[in-house]
């Protein structure tokens, strides 16, 4: 591709420094590190690398600026994310253009991106305005019981790649709502967007101090994360990503209790029905399972297919996936892009072989694709899939899908529910009986009834089992995970 230029309409989005306490500063090693084009392979930029010792002066600039940002209005909080809001929309098409680079993703999803990140500044504006203490009948004569909402202090917000943007405000915007203040570590393979995100809420008029970002290398980001969650002053944690990752932040958010939210690993099923409309269904799925690669917690993993239609909504299937074109996220033409990593490749790979040795057959895919160096894998399809594939019981995070025949909605059920994640289920019948049945009985936090979006700013967001707990989104719920309440109970003289 030759050097990677980015053209951004406002240059100066671009920002490639650590941001603490309201400046932009290096990492006290002085220490950077690369970030990769994975379209290309190519070095198109650099972030500091920061590591645990650089935690302590950014946990304490947020406890110092939560000590006034706290007492701001709601009405105050909510117009400060009103106007970080407008920013980031004014800015979508700069804020594309990093996306695509840094997680490879096509020019068309990191505008989906932003508008669904942009979601949550809005929907967290209305949440400021909404929190609401109780009172309680007593049962004690002269007595009166009531109840208040505070922030809970400094939060540590530890994003994943695949949706840099969106996950960094689903965090940013219910604890800045709530009135709490945040220091956010990036992953090492999207730190810029994140960089670009505190440079608009500087703009918007956040005070120093109640925004930070990290960036930091793989090598530096269990210490530096062991930091945060320690860190005396740092009252929340919010996490997402893999599951084994979130029992080790667990154990470590553990001995001082703090308040904690996992969003974790997904491996989520799609049950397909006989009587559901296939046209539906598959336009449902391409976009559930190929968007951004299959890199992403609530992407369809496992599809069980009822027999009678197997055969028939296979081929339909692999007939619209074939039309996906892969290329470079910058592409326009472009509706499939590379994976982030070039780890996603081997393991794609691996799980399509291992469903050829146990008698799977690839429908369409199955190979990587030699484009400029990038991490290319055509969209796959494996038919007669069995629950000795690894497929069956890992999460792939990639552009893999799998179709389990099954006969009977119990063993659908069954086979559903044989795994120890509860992040999403869907499931496609136009019989409503069934979609009830299913929607008490499938064991997940959301479930997708003919539909395979299951994610907005109004809705509740989050998993049981171990795919976490908590939620992220949604009225009350979401900003609950950001607030203490606090009881009051008084006695009064003289009176009933």
């Amino acid at each position: 591709m030759g050097e990677i230029k980015l053209n951004l309409k406002h240059p100066e989005l671009f920002r490639d420094k650590a941001y603490v306490d309201g400046q932009w500063v290096e990492a006290k090693s002085g220490k950077r590190f690369d970030i990769i084009d994975p379209g290309s392979d190519q070095k198109f930029a650099t972030c500091p690398d920061t590591a645990s010792e650089d935690v302590d002066a950014a946990v304490r600039a947020a406890h110092a600026a939560f000590q006034d940002f706290r007492k701001r209005t709601p009405r105050a909080r909510a117009d400060l994310l009103a106007k970080f809001d407008a920013l980031i929309r004014e800015h979508k098409d700069d804020l594309a253009t990093i996306l695509v680079y840094e997680t490879g993703k096509p020019l068309a999803e990191a505008y989906g991106e932003i508008e669904y990140a942009a979601s949550f500044t809005r929907w967290f504006a209305g949440e400021a305005e909404r929190v609401q203490g109780t009172t309680f009948p007593a049962a004690m004569p002269g007595r009166r019981i009531f109840t208040i909402k505070q922030p809970i202090g400094v939060v540590a917000a530890l994003v994943p790649w695949n949706f840099p943007i969106a996950m960094v405000l689903r965090k940013a915007s219910a604890a800045l709502a709530a009135g709490c203040t945040m220091v956010a570590k990036p992953s090492p393979e999207t730190p810029l967007s994140a960089l670009t995100l505190a440079y608009l809420a500087e703009k918007a008029g956040y005070p120093k101090g109640v925004f930070n970002v990290m960036p930091t290398t793989l090598a530096n980001t269990p210490a530096l994360s062991e930091a945060l969650c320690k860190h005396p002053l740092v009252k929340k944690v919010s996490f997402t990503g893999s599951t084994r990752v979130g029992k080790i932040l667990s154990a470590h958010c553990a001995d001082s209790l703090k308040k904690l939210t996992l969003e974790l690993g997904g491996n989520c099923p799609f049950l397909v029905f006989d009587d559901a409309n296939l046209e539906q269904t598959c336009d449902a799925l391409i976009p559930l399972k190929f968007r951004h690669a299959g890199q992403a917690c609530i992407t369809a993993n496992r599809v069980y297919v009822q027999r009678g239609i197997y055969e028939k909504f296979a081929n339909l299937l692999a007939e619209k996936t074939r039309q996906l074109k892969v290329g470079h996220g910058i592409d326009k033409d472009t509706t499939m892009g590379p994976l982030t990593v070039p780890t996603g490749l081997d393991k794609v790979a691996a799980q399509v072989e291992d469903a050829r040795r146990h008698g799977g057959t690839v429908l369409t895919g199955g190979n990587r694709v030699g484009l400029s160096k990038g991490y290319f894998f055509e969209p796959t399809i494996i038919t007669n899939a069995t629950p000795a594939m690894r497929v069956a019981e890992e999460e792939t995070f990639g552009p893999l899908l799998a179709l389990f025949p099954f006969d009977t909605e119990e063993e659908a059920v069954r086979a559903a529910n044989n795994t120890s994640m509860g992040l999403a289920s869907y499931c496609f019948t136009k019989n409503v009986d069934r979609l009830w049945r299913l929607f008490e009985n499938l064991e997940a936090g959301m479930i997708g009834l003919n539909s395979g979006n299951s994610s907005a700013a109004e809705a509740p967001f989050g998993g049981i089992k171990d795919s976490g707990f908590g939620k992220e989104s949604g009225k009350d719920v979401a900003i609950n995970e950001y607030l203490i309440t606090k009881t009051g109970t008084l006695t009064l003289e003289g009176h009933y």
